[in-house]
C-alpha cells in the first residue's frame, strides 16, 4: 500500500542533502555519469546514502536524478535505463533500512515541450520507464524535482501516480522578484496546477538559498493545503578558480531552518552544496523548533 504523506508528517521530517557533490568528493569524475556508479560503484554511493541516514535524515532520495532515456542516451548508456535506476533505488532502501524513507529521484528530462522539440507522450513514456524501475527497486515514494517548467512535471506527475508510487514534485524558483522557475512559472500557480493534478507533496528546490524559499514556501502554503517540500541550496552559488562553491556553512544553514516550517514546510533537507554535517544541523534545528 502506498504511503499517505499527510498521516507520515505527524511532525516535521528532515530529508537529506547534495548527492552529486559528495559522489564528486568520492572520485566521480567531471562530466562523468554519475548514475552509472549505481552498476560500478555500488559501495560508494552506499556510502553517500547512508552519511544522510547516520546524520539523520527521515527522508533519503537516491542516485537517479538523472537516469531517465534522454540523458543516458548522451552517456551511451540509453539501454541500461531500467538497471540503474532499480539499483539506485535498492541501494538507498539498503541505506535506509528501518530508519528512513526512500523518495527516488526523478529530474527533468532535458527536453522542453514549449518548442515542442519532445511531445507529452515521448515525455510520458520516458518517466513511466524511469518510475516502474524505481518502484521495482524498492522506492518507497518519487520525488520530481528541479523542473522549471510546469508542463514537463505535470506529465511527471501523472507517469509515476500510474505506477502506484506517491509523488513529490519539486520545482526550481530562481527569477525575477517574484521568484519564478527559469520558465516563468509563479509559485502560486505551480502549487494550484500540481495540486489538481494529483501530487502528494510539491516544494521548491536548488535555485536559491534558504531566504528566498521561505518566500516561495509561505506562497505554496496560501494556495495548497498538501505537504510542502523545500530543499534549498547552501547559499547563492558563486564561481571561484572556476568551480562553483555554496559559502552557506552547516549552522549558518540551519539556524534559517525555523523560518522555513513557520513558512509551511513540512519537509526540509539542502540541495546543492549541502553535506550531512548540513543535516545534522538541520535535524537539531527541527528538534528544538518542535
Amino acid at each position: 500500500m502506498a504511503i499517505d504523506l499527510k498521516t507520515v508528517l505527524k511532525a516535521a521530517k528532515v530529508s537529506d542533502g547534495a548527492w552529486g557533490t559528495q559522489l564528486d568528493l568520492l572520485g566521480c569524475p567531471a562530466g562523468y555519469c554519475r548514475e552509472e556508479w549505481n552498476l560500478s560503484h555500488p559501495d560508494l554511493v552506499l556510502k553517500v546514502a547512508s552519511s544522510y541516514v547516520n546524520a539523520g535524515s527521515d527522508v533519503i532520495l537516491s542516485n537517479t536524478f538523472s537516469a531517465n532515456p534522454f540523458t543516458l542516451d548522451k552517456h551511451g548508456l540509453g539501454d541500461k535505463v531500467e538497471a540503474l535506476n532499480e539499483a539506485g533505488a535498492r541501494i538507498s532502501k539498503q541505506a535506509a533500512g528501518n530508519k528512513a524513507w526512500v523518495f527516488a529521484s526523478v529530474g527533468p528530462s532535458s527536453k522542453m515541450l514549449c518548442t515542442e522539440e519532445i511531445t507529452e507522450d515521448e515525455l510520458y513514456k520516458a518517466f513511466f520507464i524511469q518510475a516502474k524501475a524505481l518502484k521495482a527497486g524498492g522506492a518507497d515514494g518519487i520525488v520530481c524535482e528541479t523542473f522549471a517548467e510546469l508542463a514537463e512535471i505535470l506529465v511527471a506527475v501523472r507517469a509515476v501516480k500510474a505506477v502506484g508510487l506517491p509523488v513529490i514534485a519539486s520545482m526550481t524558483f530562481d527569477t525575477g522578484p517574484d521568484l519564478r522557475t527559469m520558465m516563468g512559472v509563479a509559485a502560486g500557480d505551480a502549487a494550484e496546477q500540481l495540486t489538481k493534478a494529483g501530487a502528494d507533496a510539491m516544494g521548491c528546490n536548488c535555485g536559491v538559498g534558504i531566504d528566498g524559499y521561505i518566500k516561495v514556501a509561505a506562497t505554496m502554503r496560501q494556495h495548497t493545503d498538501l505537504p510542502i517540500w523545500v530543499k534549498p541550496n547552501a547559499g547563492l552559488p558563486q564561481v571561484q578558480g572556476g568551480k562553483t562553491i555554496y559559502r552557506e556553512g552547516p549552522e549558518g544553514f540551519a539556524s534559517k531552518i525555523h523560518l522555513l516550517l513557520q513558512a509551511g514546510a513540512n519537509f526540509v533537507g539542502g540541495c546543492c552544496g549541502t553535506s550531512p554535517a548540513h543535516i545534522s544541523n538541520v535535524v537539531a534545528a527541527v528538534k528544538k523548533a518542535r
